[in-house]
C-alpha cells in the first residue's frame, strides 16, 4: 500500500518560512517523479514544483526564486522549502508521485497539508 504523508504545514506571517515535507512509503521511490502541487479554496490545484529522478526541478513562475524542492532517496523524502511566503500562498498542499511504465502510469497523492500565510 502506497502512503505519502505530508508534513510540516501551518500558520506563518507573510515574509515567513515553511518547510514542507512528504514521506513515502509502499513504491520504489528513487523511480517516481515527485511534485508539490496547492489548492486554494475555490480555486483548481495548481503545479507548485516537480522534481525528477535526476532531480531536475521545475516550478511555477509564482514561486520561482523563493520555493525550493529537493529529494532525499535514502529517506524517501521530498522537501518544500518555502520562503518569502505571501498571503496568495495560502492553500492546501499536496505531494504528488508518478511514474510512467511501458503502458501504465501510476500516480499517487497525499492527504495534503494546510498552509495558511498571514498576519
Amino acid at each position: 500500500q502506497v502512503d505519502l504523508g505530508e508534513s510540516g504545514g501551518g500558520l506563518v506571517q507573510p515574509g515567513g518560512s515553511l518547510r514542507l515535507s512528504c514521506a513515502a512509503s509502499g513504491l520504489t521511490f528513487s523511480i517516481y517523479t515527485m511534485g508539490w502541487y496547492r489548492q486554494a479554496p475555490g480555486k483548481q490545484r495548481e503545479l507548485v514544483a516537480v522534481i525528477t529522478t535526476r532531480s531536475n526541478t521545475n516550478y511555477a513562475d509564482s514561486v520561482k526564486g523563493r520555493f525550493t524542492i529537493s529529494r532525499d532517496n535514502a529517506q524517501n523524502t521530498v522537501y518544500l522549502k518555502m520562503n518569502s511566503l505571501k498571503p496568495e500562498d495560502t492553500a492546501v498542499y499536496y505531494c504528488n508521485a508518478r511514474a510512467t511504465g511501458r503502458s501504465e502510469t501510476y500516480e499517487y497523492w497525499g492527504q495534503g497539508t494546510q498552509v495558511t500565510v498571514s498576519s
